[in-house]
């Protein structure tokens, strides 16, 4: 799940809005969205219709996520910065209504308010080039990078425990895992941040395309930790994973 935030968080611009990137290492094409992998040279099928691997993971994007206008919109807040009504704003322009019909839509207001809404909106979006330009400068001169990991794009608060550079992953870890990665957990820390790393870790024992029972994922955490009920909880809690409302299916939320 890390290396789909990772590649997420690391993609260009056009890369997010076409949904999908290339690795060329291992010669694959990445959904953005899944982390579902294509393989260049291969050839898929869908609906008795031939594709190469860059086409297929088009169609893949458009059949499994709408299209990445959607997929982007419905991040959270901590991710998009734009409010319950500036996310209806933006949905309307995509659709290419006028001021006009956007006032019949929202049953109310003017279309001298939308139209601020629409300044407002460019304003933003000037502002979030011009930062982007600047922080990627910046870090272009900076000899010395902290080098921090990567946000699960499926936080459920993201605060100051997130603040966690890959220095301090790694101490962390060592400290927690004295047998080595593959190894059991000595013990569950107390504070939060060192229980996000630990928890970070744990998720990387699932496979992000798989669905488990309940007595699968127990099985799994109890090999690194015997209080599974406890490791479970917080890693739903931290939205590591999702569960169905009856607990039956398990899977790693990406």
């Amino acid at each position: 799940m890390s290396g789909i935030s990772e590649k997420f968080w690391d993609a260009s611009v056009e890369e997010l809005k076409k949904g999908y990137v290339f690795d060329e290492e291992a010669e694959e094409y990445i959904c953005l969205a899944c982390g579902e992998t294509f393989i260049k040279g291969v050839i898929y099928q869908d609906n008795q219709v031939l594709y190469e691997a860059e086409k297929f993971v088009q169609v893949h994007v458009q059949n499994e996520h709408t299209s990445m206008f959607d997929y982007l919109l419905n991040l959270d807040k901590k991710y998009t910065g734009l409010t319950d009504l500036q996310k209806k704003m933006v949905q309307f322009f995509h659709m290419g209504l006028n001021d006009k019909e956007i006032v019949k839509e929202m049953d109310g207001g003017s279309t001298s308010t939308i139209r601020n809404h629409r300044f407002t909106l460019r304003e933003k979006m000037k502002q979030a080039k011009v930062f982007l330009a600047l922080m990627e400068l910046s870090e272009e001169k900076s000899k010395v990078q902290t080098k921090f990991v990567p946000i699960h794009r499926t936080a459920t608060m993201v605060d100051d425990r997130y603040n966690i550079t890959e220095e301090e992953n790694d101490e962390v870890l060592r400290t927690h895992f004295t047998e080595g990665l593959d190894g059991p957990l000595s013990k569950f820390p107390k504070k939060q941040k060192r229980k996000l790393i630990i928890l970070r870790h744990l998720v990387t024992k699932f496979d992000s395309n798989k669905k488990y029972t309940e007595k699968e994922v127990n099985a799994i955490i109890e090999s690194v930790y015997p209080d599974f009920v406890t490791l479970r909880r917080y890693l739903i809690e931290y939205g590591f994973l999702d569960r169905t409302a009856d607990g039956s299916q398990y899977w790693v939320k990406l």
